[in-house]
């Protein structure tokens, strides 16, 4: 299968790409700054059509990662930087692909998990599934869903996710199926990413549960979201049924508290000092970052993945954690 990759420079980007090209596939990264890779790299800019326009004629599938780190503070250039890489690529991808002649036959699209509403560790509070989810506040209906106490931020990257999606949706592609990834932290031994971020604080001692503790961590094992791919990839018809929506993400959200115990665990770290949400916040200003990445509960379960058979080799954390930690190990021996 020919695959088309426009952003697919970044840490998940990178994943999937050798995922895909170990499998035998003919991988294309579109990329703003190419570097070597066994796989085919191109340059774009994410804004205009260029030579590697001519990959979409020749294309069976597209996956589309494009976007601006969230790990910043939502400055107002920030906010612009967000909404641009995210929105402008997406449309610039659909306009291309409505007037190829011959169009990739699939269209996998970034999204994110933060797309559903604050879910605390409540008895009565529900997972968020393909089916009966609940979304976040957007600022025009800001407190109808969520305690009207949240943080102005928690809107803003509700409102990216919905003019994201959006994009997607804005110019008909019909001979080319729309999905739209719903993904939760993808954890993976690589270097750089979010797992080295957690496993870095647990090492240092300050592995214990952040602000409340009750804030729930979902994630996805990078083997899991690569065999979810591979799925969509022979089955795109899954996604027919919740109009296009995949969540992308391990069965078994946990607490904060737990996710942090068992990463203790899995390093062998007896000492988890905790975080209060004072501190965090304080803590965000001189790290250049939000508190939101780590205070937005996010209970986000795969009722598609589940539904259609798809076999987690990780649906929970502690084991997929353990694993991880090994990997982890033995990239720096």
């Amino acid at each position: 299968m020919r695959i088309l990759i426009p952003g697919g420079s970044g840490q998940v980007g990178a994943i999937l790409a050798r995922h895909l090209h170990a499998a035998g596939h003919e991988v294309t990264v579109l990329s703003r700054n190419p570097q070597p890779a066994p796989w085919r790299t191109l340059p774009w800019d994410g804004l205009n059509p260029g030579p590697w326009a001519e990959e979409i004629h020749r294309s069976d599938a597209v996956i589309h990662l494009s976007g601006r780190s969230v790990n910043c503070r939502y400055t107002p250039e920030h906010r612009r930087e967000i909404y641009d890489s995210r929105v402008l690529p997406t449309l610039l991808l659909g306009r291309l692909i409505a007037a190829s002649p011959t169009p990739p036959r699939l269209w996998l699209n970034a999204s994110s998990a933060t797309y559903y509403r604050h879910s605390l560790d409540q008895p009565n509070d529900q997972p968020n599934d393909e089916f009966t989810g609940v979304p976040s506040d957007l600022p025009s209906t800001r407190g109808t869903r969520e305690p009207a106490t949240l943080p102005e931020t928690w809107s803003f990257s509700a409102d990216v996710i919905d003019r994201w999606e959006s994009a997607l949706a804005a110019i008909d592609t019909p001979r080319t199926r729309r999905i739209r990834l719903r993904t939760s932290m993808v954890m993976s031994p690589d270097p750089g990413g979010v797992f080295s971020v957690f496993s870095r604080l647990t090492r240092l001692g300050l592995g214990g549960a952040q602000g409340p503790g009750t804030q729930y961590v979902s994630w996805m094992h990078d083997l899991d979201y690569c065999r979810a791919i591979d799925l969509l990839l022979t089955q795109p018809e899954i996604a027919d049924e919740t109009a296009g929506v995949v969540n992308m993400a391990a069965p078994n959200p946990v607490p904060n508290r737990d996710f942090m115990r068992a990463l203790r665990q899995a390093w062998h770290q007896r000492i988890g000092l905790p975080t209060f949400t004072w501190m965090l916040e304080l803590g965000a200003i001189p790290m250049r970052t939000e508190t939101e990445l780590i205070l937005k509960s996010r209970r986000v379960v795969p009722g598609v993945l589940l539904k259609h058979g798809f076999e987690f080799k990780f649906p929970t954390w502690p084991e997929a954690a353990r694993d991880l930690v090994a990997r982890t190990k033995a990239i720096k021996k």
